[in-house]
């Protein structure tokens, strides 16, 4: 089977004919300037290394040179072979925690610019994985729907602050009720344990049974792992006003509020799926362990696409081309000892 690969470039063949007769018309126009000059055999004693032929020679080579560039260009393709593209990878969100505590700085520069800074970082290690993001307070929020495009992922995570939800709390289990429907609902979604839920936060649930939803997400095939961003010890939460330090959330007796880390909370969510749980550092927020345990899992067939793909001969022109368009070069318009020899032309054709 011959199909073009650029047919629309078929057209530039029109060039050929139209250079024929601007070549023909110079001709003709250069004998009649030498006319007038000289008589012919006059000029061709005062010229006797100018070559007619010569010149018809290069232009001939010229335009053959210009056909083969637009064969290839044009680039017939011969033939067909069909090939099966697969693209394997796991499904994980990112269920992060944005409610007020996580500007604590028990963690530099604060929990949460410690935890978009490490999620950046892993989006930059996948291959092949799908990933969404699950921002969650008081309620939850699908900040990037599920999807192998990286660059937006990155895009989407920068903006991401305290302040972008108008219900304040922390309400774990609907951010994992939420990351398993999206995990759940894909089309092409496969039994088995390559679904992740990552969750990054304090720990501290006011809202509701977060238990409760990790086990619904542990019958669904779904491990969640576990991030703990904060200390036991707990920090001081503090109050930003125009991005500067406002000084410290105070309770309403005046005292100021100390979050600390719930590990306890984060652990039963782990293991209540088969997940692991890390308490984060300064230097290592766990994120890099946990993407080592999920490739570690195995990866599913996420999709499988049959090209038909066929064998360019683009080839075939070029190198000819590029040949003659070389020898074109190295051929001179003045007559040779070597060439007058070869004649090819007749000397009946060598006239100005």
């Amino acid at each position: 089977m011959l199909q073009f690969a650029h047919i629309q470039f078929v057209y530039a063949l029109a060039a050929i004919p139209v250079l024929m007769v601007i070549y023909w018309l110079a001709l003709r126009s250069r004998s009649k300037s030498i006319r007038m000059f000289a008589e012919v055999p006059l000029f061709r004693k005062l010229t006797p290394e100018s070559s007619l032929s010569k010149k018809n020679l290069k232009f001939i080579l010229a335009l053959f040179g210009l056909l083969f560039i637009i064969g290839a260009v044009i680039d017939p393709e011969i033939g067909s072979h069909e090939e099966t593209v697969e693209r394997r990878g796991s499904d994980i969100i990112i269920a992060l925690d944005v409610s007020n505590s996580m500007n604590a700085r028990d963690i530099a520069p604060s929990r949460l610019e410690r935890s978009k800074q490490a999620i950046e970082k892993m989006i930059g290690e996948l291959h092949g994985d799908r990933i969404g993001i699950v921002v969650f307070a008081g309620q939850p929020f699908i900040q990037l729907p599920i999807t192998t495009d990286y660059s937006a992922a990155k895009m989407l995570l920068e903006p991401i602050n305290t302040g972008m939800l108008p219900v304040q709390g922390t309400a774990i289990g609907s951010a994992i009720d939420m990351s398993a429907k999206m995990l759940t609902d894909q089309p092409d979604n496969a039994q088995g344990r390559n679904k992740t839920i990552i969750l990054i936060t304090d720990g501290e649930n006011w809202e509701d049974d977060a238990l409760r939803a990790a086990k619904d997400a542990a019958g669904q095939g779904i491990v969640i792992h576990t991030i703990g961003m904060g200390s036991p010890e707990g920090a001081p939460i503090p109050v930003l006003a125009n991005g500067q330090d406002a000084g410290y959330m105070k309770d309403k007796d005046g005292n100021t509020v100390i979050t600390k880390l719930n590990i306890d909370l984060l652990t039963q969510i782990a293991d209540a799926t088969g997940g692991i749980c890390l308490r984060a550092s300064n230097s290592d927020t766990g994120l890099e362990r946990i993407l080592d345990r999920i490739r570690k899992m195995g990866k599913k067939l996420i999709s499988s696409k049959v090209y038909r793909d066929y064998d360019e001969q683009f080839e075939l022109f070029i190198i000819p081309a590029l040949l003659i368009l070389i020898l074109d070069i190295f051929i001179s318009e003045r007559k040779t000892k070597w060439y007058q020899r070869l004649n090819l032309f007749g000397k009946q054709n060598d006239a100005p």
